[in-house]
């Protein structure tokens, strides 16, 4: 994490270089006595991180974080200063931190470490799982709800759905439908898909090859020896 260090106290600034000296996270890229320094600096170099002093002969630190809070990306700002009456004005203007000087090493580390990790909000979102299947069909649009969906079958270039409903072709691959549906549906087979829920009863046909047997439309598939302790897991432990 690239960091600039805004105090116009040479010893302060001193000080703060000599703590963050020895952490391979952290790299000093830069640092100002004054406000319009300070932006000049931040704007050049984009840290990640600025630690700044509230008190400055041309401008407070307060001003310089508005201005800072424009930049993209925007740098995370660690308030740093001996009054700490300046709180409540140095969050409004968007500090994440506060630290009283003298600045001890651990809580110095304690604050970065914590204004560096990502908010909820900014955790990348994982793809929402779709409700429905769309597939268009012989120039009409089928809207099949995910939930009504017994099995996918692998058919050669496309895959049958068999659903509620019927029967319907799709171009979308199996892998990828096992991967977006992996909480509902296991792979019994290497070309077919199975809804969890659905499953009535795993038994051996009159040959000994395992199946899994569906009641709900009254038909049986065939369960692969390499699948099969997938299948009895999922189905031991419940999860549809």
């Amino acid at each position: 994490m690239d960091v600039v260090i805004v105090d116009d106290e040479p010893l302060a600034r001193q000080r703060l270089e000599r703590l963050l000296a020895d952490e391979a996270a952290y790299q000093v890229v830069g640092s100002a006595a004054n406000a319009s320094d300070a932006i000049a600096l931040c704007t050049q170099r984009q840290p990640d991180i600025v630690l700044l002093d509230v008190q400055m002969p041309d401008g407070s630190g307060v001003d310089v974080a508005r201005r800072l809070a424009a930049l993209d990306p925007q740098p995370a700002i660690v308030f740093v200063t001996a009054f700490d009456e300046h709180a409540l004005s140095a969050f409004d203007a968007g500090g994440q931190a506060y630290l009283l000087k003298p600045v001890e090493k651990e809580k110095l580390l304690e604050t970065l470490e914590r204004v560096c990790r990502p908010t909820r909000a900014q955790l990348p979102k994982a793809p929402a799982v779709r409700t429905h299947i769309s597939v268009t069909w012989r120039g009409e649009l089928h809207c099949i709800p995910v939930e009504d969906i017994y099995y996918f079958r692998a058919e050669q270039k496309y895959v049958l759905i068999r659903h509620s409903q019927g029967e319907i072709l799709t171009e979308e691959p199996l892998k990828s439908l096992e991967e977006e549906f992996a909480e509902r549906f296991v792979r019994i087979h290497r070309n077919a898909l199975v809804a969890v829920r659905e499953i009535g009863a795993l038994r051996k046909n009159d040959v000994g090859a395992s199946e899994v047997y569906l009641p709900a439309i009254d038909e049986s598939l065939t369960v692969s020896r390499r699948h099969l302790p997938e299948v009895r897991k999922r189905l031991r432990a419940g999860k549809f």
